[in-house]
């Protein structure tokens, strides 16, 4: 790791696009279009107020375009010039942003920095590069085929939100990936007061994926190193790559897997478990509040039985239900970063709850297992030394047999 991590004032993009709260968000999705963006500073008289999105965007579909962008705003975390590397990092990760715009101490507006600059100036910084994609990848547990329609993909609009889709043909190769920014192709048209885009000509929800899908999709075979990854986003301009084994997408890398490498690696010295970063994806938006605590509570549970073994530093989990609508199964998977490795675990069934907490079980039994195996290794290294040392000096082999002796007297004395 670097011995002095990077600053915002340092990765930041002072030329800053902005839109007024008064512009209609027809105009947003224009600059978002033209300028591959996700996020743009809201500004009311050139003062600043917050984000609008694409993301907040195409959660609206039904909104008319004409809709004041004031009305979509949300507000990012706070960002300084002199805010770390690492805090960047999981202040992102915690809101879930691509981009953050940076006040000085004044409000004023001074720049914006996104995932993209952070990644960046992700291969620089060392040993955390070095890990393998498939100990870092998300699993590729939605996969669209190039027939099905848009429908499936409004379904799906929060997985989107995470990354885009690998999109396969017939024999499951994959052909491309759709992602937000494509959905927008048969949304809208960039123009102020603008309507749905007529040229479709039938319903959005019955367009074909393959014919809005972006190809071909961007790949790294299994065994490629995190900071490959990160180079492969920077020059094809893109926020996740695919991973592949024999041209069948297994897994997916997106920035927020890199960042959160980081945010893994920059936990220093003992860690509370209100410390370890817990990122979820997968879950609906609209989940039941009493749904969300308890899995608060079983995380929280579950991590403080394996701070008692380990230190845990960030937990990764992703909710996947299952295609077949007529049961209730979903997939749960879990990797947890620690200061012993990384570690993974998978559970699927009807009940998610039961789940997750089977899942945290089965990291803590794995953590148990790996700190036996450890203290196995030891104790046979510390034979294997015993007996160098005895062989190369005989004197000391001789003292040692006596003492042997005495103490297996004594033992024989007690138990007579």
């Amino acid at each position: 790791m670097p011995s002095a991590w990077p600053t915002a004032s340092q990765l930041m993009s002072p030329d800053v696009v902005t839109v007024s709260e008064e512009a209609p968000i027809s105009q947003a999705i224009g600059l978002m279009r033209s300028r591959s963006f996700h996020e743009l500073p809201v500004l009311r008289r050139r003062k600043y107020l917050g984000l609008i999105t694409f993301e907040t965007i195409a959660r609206r579909a039904n909104l008319p375009l004409s809709t004041k962008v004031g009305h979509l705003l949300i507000l990012p975390p706070v960002v300084t010039p002199s805010t770390s590397y690492s805090d960047l990092a999981e202040q992102l990760l915690a809101s879930g942003l691509r981009a953050a715009p940076v006040a000085d101490a004044k409000g004023s507006l001074v720049g914006i920095v996104s995932r993209t600059d952070l990644i960046r100036e992700f291969p620089r910084l060392g040993a955390v590069g070095s890990a393998p994609v498939e100990t870092i990848q998300s699993p590729a547990a939605l996969i669209v085929k190039e027939t099905d329609r848009c429908a499936t993909l409004f379904a799906q609009i929060r997985a989107i939100e995470d990354h885009p889709l690998p999109v396969v043909d017939r024999r499951g190769r994959l052909v491309g990936a759709v992602g937000i920014s494509d959905l927008g192709r048969v949304l809208w048209r960039p123009v102020t007061g603008g309507k749905k885009d007529a040229r479709v000509g039938r319903s959005i929800y019955e367009v074909e994926v393959g014919t809005l899908m972006h190809s071909p999709a961007v790949t790294v075979e299994r065994g490629a190193t995190a900071a490959e990854a990160a180079r492969l986003m920077q020059r094809e301009k893109v926020s996740s790559v695919f991973v592949v084994e024999e041209g069948r997408p297994v897994g997916v890398v997106s920035q927020a897997d890199l960042l959160g490498l980081v945010v893994a690696a920059s936990a220093k010295g003992p860690t509370r478990v209100e410390d370890v970063y817990v990122q979820i994806t997968g879950l609906r938006g609209s989940s039941d509040p009493a749904v969300l605590s308890e899995i608060d509570r079983l995380v929280a549970t579950g991590l403080r039985h394996i701070a008692r073994q380990i230190r845990p530093t960030l937990l990764s989990l992703h909710f996947a239900p299952h295609a077949n609508h007529r049961t209730g199964d979903a997939t749960v998977e879990a990797r947890l970063h620690t200061d012993r490795g990384i570690f993974y675990a998978s559970h699927t069934g009807w009940n998610l709850l039961a789940g997750l907490a089977a899942l945290m079980d089965e990291l803590l039994t794995q953590i148990r297992r790996s700190r036996e195996e450890r203290s196995q290794r030891e104790r046979r290294s510390l034979r294997r030394l015993g007996d160098t040392d005895r062989s190369a000096d005989p004197d000391l082999e001789a003292r040692l047999s006596v003492v042997g002796e005495a103490a297996a007297k004594r033992r024989r004395r007690r138990r007579a």
